[in-house]
């Protein structure tokens, strides 16, 4: 259900403002709440991971909208996200699911409501 709850949510075809960040999480967090829309789980997990990546590097404190231009930056969590939202197996998530007890703080509250297609 999940999953075909997240393929009815259209990608943003318009983008707002220029966001600022300091983390790809809180890059994340600002595109919820800015287009009202959920990220997919894996999209959260995936931004989690980048946000990992960056310890221990030379830049780590570095903000990252100063390495990174905001809208590439959100561009490709947008291109990361219709790639989920498309393409994820709900067996894959469903496995990913039972393998982690913790899986429920990776999956966003907002619930747009959805147009009826038919």
């Amino acid at each position: 259900m999940y999953q075909d709850y997240m393929k009815q949510i259209p990608i943003p075809s318009s983008r707002g403002s220029v966001i600022p960040f300091t983390s790809w999480m809180g890059l994340g967090k600002s595109i919820k709440q800015l287009y009202e829309q959920p990220l997919h789980y894996l999209t959260n997990i995936l931004l989690k991971q980048w946000d990992q990546s960056r310890i221990g590097s030379e830049d780590e404190y570095k903000r990252l909208d100063d390495i990174i231009h905001p809208c590439k930056a959100e561009a490709s969590i947008w291109l990361m996200e219709e790639i989920h939202r498309q393409t994820s197996s709900h067996f894959h998530i469903a496995d990913l699911w039972k393998k982690d007890p913790m899986y429920s703080g990776f999956i966003d509250s907002i619930f747009p409501t959805l147009q009826d297609t038919s």
